[in-house]
């Protein structure tokens, strides 16, 4: 199970990048990218998941619209890119809503899918899947099965599609980011950074040795043109950066190599009587180094 996503947000939209959110004085380079996104798929004939930021939808509709006259599936990438579990949880619930609601009028249906900023619904935060649920969220794309620089999920497991049931009585269908143990280290080949970094040949082998594939790509990575912002630390910076001319070829021999689908496809195969099920609030929860987690009785 190969599954396509987008996260559609412009090059500044990150607080690494751009910490004071003041976005309208950055070069916009959205349309370009997305652009060429869809050119791609469309000659391919294939459908994906654009999780989009509700701000993108309020300052440049036309992104959105374009990609849904295209066919694709229309998720939540939040309002403004902010790490879930720095909200608390009617902080939470308001972004989400907010943007929810923004993309829905936008587009003229309701949206059902979700990822969190940084894959950031961890160990210490899992009320946010409560929030979705009680928001109409059927499916979500936030965990990081693993230790990770925003947290991670350890106590997740075998990344694979998941029933996760919450103690409000609601399920949520998740769709994890499938993980490469390389060395000491978890880390995700099949989008962001580690993407355009390692050789094609390696991301080849590592994704047809896997039974599930959940790729993440941004319209930045595959846009050498970009701004570099100078004063980012030096590791954030290589990052950012590394890879970004030979990103799109990389993408595109993903496409030749591989049949991908989008979210909603996807769980149409998936048979969700006989999937794994997740009760987090049964099993035991492993917290990790986040000392300040609150699991619930």
């Amino acid at each position: 199970m190969n599954i396509l996503t987008f996260d559609i947000e412009d090059w500044y939209n990150c607080d690494f990048i751009t910490p004071d959110l003041n976005w309208e004085k950055y070069e916009v380079r959205i349309y370009k990218g997305v652009e060429r996104i869809l050119d791609e798929l469309d000659i391919r004939k294939v459908k994906a998941t654009f999780f989009c930021l509700g701000w993108i939808a309020a300052k440049h509709p036309s992104v959105i619209r374009w990609i849904y006259n295209n066919g694709h599936q229309i998720g939540c990438h939040s309002y403004q890119h902010e790490l879930s579990y720095r909200f608390d949880r009617n902080g939470f619930m308001q972004d989400t809503e907010k943007a929810k609601k923004q993309i829905e009028d936008l587009i003229g249906e309701g949206i059902n899918a979700f990822r969190a900023p940084g894959f950031s619904i961890t160990e210490r935060n899992i009320w946010s899947l409560e929030v979705l649920a009680e928001l109409g969220f059927e499916y979500d794309s936030s965990i990081f099965p693993a230790p990770h620089d925003y947290g991670g999920f350890k106590s997740f497991g075998t990344a694979e599609p998941t029933l996760l049931k919450l103690s409000n009585g609601a399920k949520i269908k998740e769709f994890p980011i499938n993980i490469k143990h390389l060395f000491v280290k978890d880390l995700v080949f099949s989008g962001g950074g580690y993407f355009r970094l390692f050789p094609y040949k390696l991301i080849k082998n590592w994704s047809a040795n896997s039974s599930y594939l959940m790729t993440y790509f941004h319209p930045r990575d595959f846009d050498p043109g970009q701004p570099i912002i100078e004063t980012l630390p030096l590791m954030r910076k290589f990052k950012s950066y590394v890879g970004l001319s030979g990103a799109f070829v990389k993408f595109q021999k993903l496409l030749n190599d591989f049949d991908f689908i989008s979210i909603q496809e996807a769980s149409q195969r998936v048979e969700w009587n006989t999937a794994k099920v997740l009760n987090l609030y049964e099993e035991p929860v492993q917290v990790n180094d986040w000392k300040t987690a609150k699991v619930p009785a």
